[in-house]
This record gives structure tokens, C-alpha cells and sequence, in this order.
């Protein structure tokens, strides 16, 4: 048999594709370096993709978003399709969530969230890690493509979003009952533990990475191959499913439209918004923005950062060099109706994510989000679900429509 051929698929924002490369050389396969613009006849005889970590578009709008939506995404789903075989690490695993290939192929199903983890005082943010930490496998050796072996592995982990979960309550179960739940986080001996010191992100379950049900398309938030002899095993399973599997069959699952029109809830509050604009060019405005065109061509988007404090806190917000930056920075205070000049004949909606840990320095009372201010569209247009996760994953945020 030939030697299985890999493309490492290269978004703008990627850092990890030397090392991507070496892996794949290291166990017996070859590279095929791909940028997300190159001409994909490359790719016309590749045996598997390799989706690496890094920041994909700076994570703007959050991570992996942007590249999900990438058209090359939807030829790469046509060749998951097919059988081959789809593995995303770190940034790549956000963006096969992000495109739905990452649980089940139906749409946006989980969400890759900000750190955090719970406790006795609460929910507590968490900046981006940068650790070692232990996985071991937590399905069948033959379930997917890069489970096929034993005991446990110490790699390292490097993301500020990277808590698996979900607001689908059926969505876990599924997943155990299909033993799509592929690695776990552990401590040296295999325990697997939701405990911050063995999971440090939050994640639900212990969760470290989740395959498709067809075994073909993983997702893994940590780094193997960061980790030269250490994570070798994860890529030598993919040569050994690649090399007894090429000619693996279709998905049978079948897709599901769920497009259908929402309404979003009204977000009406008594305390000042505080509305923050960038003054000089806002790239993750524009980015955001052409994520956006891709189902709504005509829209046009502001971006503002969201505060909302009580009265007496306004003044201090506004001092805050951390908060509001007036070199560079405009704020605009928003009471009830009043001060809403601003906002003109836009359509504007907050997302907040759940938890809030940004608010956590403001003091009670408080709530941070992103506002985004929309125009240039139709309702019927605004209000579709593919559009409006653009703004906001549901598994992750509150996404609401501002009372003016």
C-alpha cells in the first residue's frame, strides 16, 4: 500500500504547522501543506486532513468562527463524507465545532468555550492555559481513527477557549451511548476526573476530545503533536485506521434543516450601557462582518464592547485604562432611551457569554457581553439561526435583541 498522504490545512492565524508536519514524517506519513486558498487540486489524491492549532483569524468574533465557515470547509465535510479522515487539534478542533462536523455532522451542536471552572466561590474565568496535562483514551481502540492505544498520554495544553459543552441536555447522553466521547483528561494513573486539577478548562465530562459517529472526523484540544514521542501514538492510530480503512464507507447520517426563523428575547435593563466603539479600524468588526456576508450579503456591521453597571459605577468604568482607552476608544452611555443617537437605524444585539466571568471584576450588579449593531437587512434575513450563530454560539451565549 502506498504511504497515506496528510494535508495540513493552513488558515490565516495558524502557528502549528511545522510541528503538524514533523508528526505526520515522524510516524510514516506524508505532509501535504495546504493553504486555505491554495488551488485544491493538491488535494485531489490525500488520504486525510489535519486541521492544526494556533488562532485562525485571531479568533475574532471567537475561536474558530471565521475559518468554519470558510468554503473550504464545506469541500472538506464532503470529503469527511467520503471516509477520510479529519483530525483538528486545538484551534482546529474549535473550527470543526464551529462547522458542525464536530459532533454529528448537523449543525452547530457543542461550543469550545471560554476556560472556566467552578468553585466554592463561584464560577471563575480563566486565562488562556498553557500546561501539561494527562489523556487517555475513553472509547473502544476501534471507535476512531486516532484511539487505537492504551494507558495514558502527558501532552501539553495551550487555548483560552477550550471547555467542551453544550446546552443540548440529550446531546452527553448521546454521545456516551455512541462512545463518541473519544478522550478523556486524567491524572498519571488514568483517573479520569472533572476536578480543575486533572481538567483545568471546565470541560464537561472530563472531555479532552470527541469523534464523529462514523470515527473518521475527530476533535482534540490538546497538543500531541507538541510532544515528540509522547503524542506519536495519536498519529500512528491515524496511519494504521488510514491503511485498513481507505476504502471506509459513507456517512449515513442524514442533515437536518434547521434554519427556520427564531425570535430572539428582548434584553431590557434599568442600569446605564455603556457602549464602547474603536476609533481607528476594528479588524474583528470587518472580519465578523464577512463571516457575516456569507449568508446575508448585504449587511453591514458595528461592533461596540458592552458594559452594563449600575449608575454610581459609570465614572469609574470610564477611568478604567483597562476598560475604555479614550486615546483610541469612544463610549457612548445608554439610559432607557435616552442616548441612543448612537445606535441610529441599526438593529443592535448583545451577546453575553454564559457564565460572565468578565463581570466578575465589575462587582455585582454588572454585565459584559458584545453588542452588534446590524443594518442593510431584512427581519426575515436577521432572524435565521445560521446567521445569528455568526454573533453568538447558543451553546455558550446569550444572544438577545436591545430595547430601544
Amino acid at each position: 500500500m502506498k504511504t497515506p498522504r496528510i494535508a495540513i490545512v493552513s488558515f490565516p492565524g495558524n502557528n502549528g504547522e511545522v510541528e503538524s508536519m514533523s508528526v505526520i514524517r515522524r510516524v510514516g506519513m506524508e505532509p501535504v501543506f495546504f493553504r486555505w486558498n491554495d488551488d485544491r487540486a493538491i488535494l485531489k489524491d490525500v488520504d486525510g486532513y489535519f486541521i492544526p492549532g494556533g488562532f485562525s483569524y485571531e479568533d475574532r468574533g471567537r475561536s474558530g468562527m471565521v475559518a468554519a465557515r470558510d468554503p473550504l470547509m464545506e469541500f472538506i465535510a464532503s470529503e469527511a463524507e467520503e471516509g477520510k479522515v479529519v483530525i483538528g487539534i486545538c484551534n482546529g478542533a474549535q473550527i470543526l465545532v464551529e462547522s458542525g462536523l464536530i459532533p454529528n455532522g448537523q449543525n452547530l451542536q457543542m461550543c469550545l468555550a471560554r476556560n472556566a471552572i467552578t468553585t466554592k466561590d463561584g464560577v471563575r474565568g480563566l486565562p488562556l492555559l498553557s500546561e501539561w496535562i494527562w489523556i487517555t483514551p475513553s472509547c473502544s481502540k476501534d471507535r476512531c481513527a486516532t484511539s487505537n492505544w492504551e494507558g495514558v498520554m502527558q501532552i501539553p495544553i495551550a487555548h483560552g477557549e477550550g471547555r467542551f459543552t453544550t446546552q443540548d441536555k440529550d446531546l452527553m447522553e448521546e454521545l456516551k451511548k455512541n462512545d463518541q466521547i473519544a478522550f478523556s483528561y486524567c491524572d498519571a494513573e488514568g483517573k479520569i476526573s472533572e476536578d480543575p486539577v486533572v481538567t483545568p478548562n471546565g470541560s464537561m465530562l472530563a472531555i479532552a476530545g470527541v469523534c464523529n459517529p462514523q470515527g473518521n472526523v475527530i476533535a482534540l484540544m490538546p497538543h500531541p503533536e507538541r510532544a515528540p514521542g509522547n503524542g506519536d501514538a495519536y498519529f500512528a492510530s491515524m496511519k494504521s485506521w488510514l491503511m485498513k480503512s481507505r476504502t471506509s464507507k459513507k456517512s449515513m447520517i442524514s442533515k437536518k434543516d434547521v434554519d427556520a426563523p427564531v425570535t430572539l428575547p428582548v434584553r431590557s435593563v434599568q442600569n446605564p450601557e455603556i457602549f464602547i466603539e474603536t476609533i481607528i479600524t476594528n479588524n474583528e468588526e470587518r472580519t465578523v462582518e464577512q463571516a457575516a456576508r456569507r449568508i446575508a450579503p448585504s449587511l453591514r456591521l458595528k461592533q461596540w464592547k458592552y458594559l452594563c453597571v449600575p449608575e454610581k459605577q459609570v465614572k469609574a468604568v470610564l477611568a478604567d485604562l483597562t476598560l475604555f482607552n479614550a486615546n483610541k476608544e469612544r463610549a457612548f452611555i445608554k439610559q432607557g432611551n435616552d442616548g441612543t443617537e448612537f445606535i441610529g437605524k441599526r438593529t443592535v444585539l448583545i451577546r453575553r457569554d454564559i457564565p460572565d466571568t468578565g463581570a466578575a471584576s465589575l462587582g455585582q450588579g454588572t454585565e459584559t457581553g458584545i453588542a452588534y449593531g446590524i443594518e442593510g437587512i431584512s427581519e426575515q434575513e436577521l432572524c435565521s439561526i445560521k446567521l445569528l450563530e455568526v454573533f453568538a454560539n447558543p451553546h455558550a451565549s446569550v444572544l438577545e435583541r436591545l430595547s430601544v
